[in-house]
């Protein structure tokens, strides 16, 4: 790290409150071999929400072929509870997605950049460059629309088809993606790979690039159970909104071994113990993810559905 990047560091307040975007509706099931039904994706968003997530990942407007866990997205969103401050996500990746996603009356998009040209053909059939264009004219798409975009860079921290991802070709994908004029930058460890001093060089290049004034965003994976690590030092780095996935479930259909994102519940006892806000209520988070284990029939690897809350004095 060198020392303009520690003064950056140094420069950054702790977050004393985080968002945490719920994306497991989205994420969470994408990579399940049991599709759920369309109740039963409602249901999971209206068990969030009775969590108290005020922004949620709710589906990916992508070819049922590719994703077909995604098939129903027009029926999940036009299932779901409206109103009470509620931010509705959908992922697109192309034209034909976003047309989709605004007639779906979406509140926000979410478009991926692959930082590497082979996780980027297999991801979305193009170049990280062509990628980068597609970029631009999806964020132009949702500004004409009134909604808001994310523009995420997926596997920002390594990629399971070209190994480490350097820190300048990071720096070559942001430069290109802020011109695009998202209204949110996240940076996304896809494949579970990050450590704390990466999470804090790649957020201070991320602000350093994005601006001051820039909403930065993190998705993390706990594919080697760094991700709550990772989610401490992001916050301690200025980061204010996480992506989890109720139960920890989740993965990549297209990244080899990719698991599942850090747990929400997981983050939620972290941050709360750590006298951090949330807005999230850890009993509502532990009963969905026991929840979504009957319904996925398996055992998610969040940790709170089996340790539980910090243990009450036990009488004599």
């Amino acid at each position: 790290m060198n020392a303009q990047t520690e003064s950056l560091d140094r420069e950054q307040p702790t977050v004393q409150s985080v968002q945490i975007c719920e994306v497991s509706p989205r994420d969470g099931l994408q990579n399940e071999d049991v599709l759920l039904s369309t109740a039963d994706k409602v249901e999971l968003v209206q068990r969030a929400i009775r969590a108290g997530a005020q922004r949620i990942e709710a589906t990916s407007f992508v070819h049922p072929k590719r994703v077909p866990q995604m098939a129903d997205a027009e029926d999940v969103m036009a299932a779901v509870p409206r109103g009470n401050g509620i931010s509705y996500a959908g992922l697109v990746v192309n034209q034909r997605g976003l047309d989709r996603a605004l007639a779906a009356n979406v509140d926000e998009i979410n478009i991926v950049v692959v930082a590497t040209d082979t996780f980027c053909q297999r991801n979305q059939g193009m170049s990280m460059q062509q990628s980068v264009e597609n970029a631009h004219t999806l964020a132009e798409g949702a500004r004409g629309a009134g909604i808001s975009s994310t523009i995420t860079i997926g596997a920002a921290f390594g990629c399971p088809f070209e190994g480490e991802v350097p820190i300048e070709r990071l720096r070559e994908v942001i430069t290109r993606v802020v011109d695009a004029g998202a209204d949110e930058l996240a940076l996304a460890d896809t494949i579970g790979v990050a450590v704390p001093r990466e999470i804090t060089e790649r957020m201070a290049l991320a602000r350093r690039l994005a601006g001051p004034e820039a909403r930065l965003r993190l998705h993390l994976h706990d594919t080697r159970h760094t991700g709550v690590a990772n989610a401490v030092a992001a916050v301690a780095a200025g980061v204010a909104v996480l992506d989890a996935s109720i139960g920890g479930a989740g993965g990549c259909p297209f990244a080899p071994n990719a698991t599942g994102n850090v747990a929400t519940e997981d983050l939620v006892y972290l941050f709360d113990r750590s006298g951090i806000e949330t807005g999230l209520d850890l009993a509502q988070l532990t009963a969905a993810a026991d929840w979504l284990e009957g319904r996925l029939g398996k055992i998610l690897p969040g940790a709170l559905l089996r340790a539980g809350d910090f243990p009450g004095v036990l009488s004599a």
